[in-house]
Formats: C-alpha cells, structure tokens, sequence
C-alpha cells in the first residue's frame, strides 16, 4: 500500500472516532487511532503542538515558516 492511502486510512479511522466521540457513542477500535504527520505521513516523533512529525518541525523551523519558535542556546 503506498504511503498516500496509509495517510487516508488513518484520516479516516481519525475522522469517524471523532464522530462518534461528538455524538456521544463509543468508538469503534479506539486503539486503532493515531496520529500522523500530513506532510510526510511519519507516525513515531509526532508533536502535537505543531500538529507535525520532528522532522518536518525542524525543516519547516530552518526555512522560517514556523512563528515563535527561538533555537535555544545556554
């Protein structure tokens, strides 16, 4: 399967176990949800604050697109 319907996949899976959550029912396979990266589709270093896997919040950081975020140096 190519990385591209890997990401729809779990997009899917995400977007229904919201539903659910919202309607008040229990979801379905609840463990089966997780988060992806939507620029590369990576699963493991995923920030939830950038809503990105590290490696894509570091190039993005290096390129400027990324507001707020200062290098940190002691």
């Amino acid at each position: 399967m190519s990385r591209t319907a890997i990401v729809y996949k779990a997009n899917k899976r995400k977007r229904l176990y919201l539903e659910a959550k919202k309607a008040g029912r229990k979801p379905k396979m609840p463990t089966r949800v997780y988060n992806r990266c939507p620029i590369c589709g990576r699963v493991h270093g995923f920030l939830r604050k950038f809503q990105m896997c590290r490696i894509c919040v570091r190039e993005k950081f290096y390129k400027g697109e990324l507001v707020g975020v200062t290098k940190s140096s002691w």
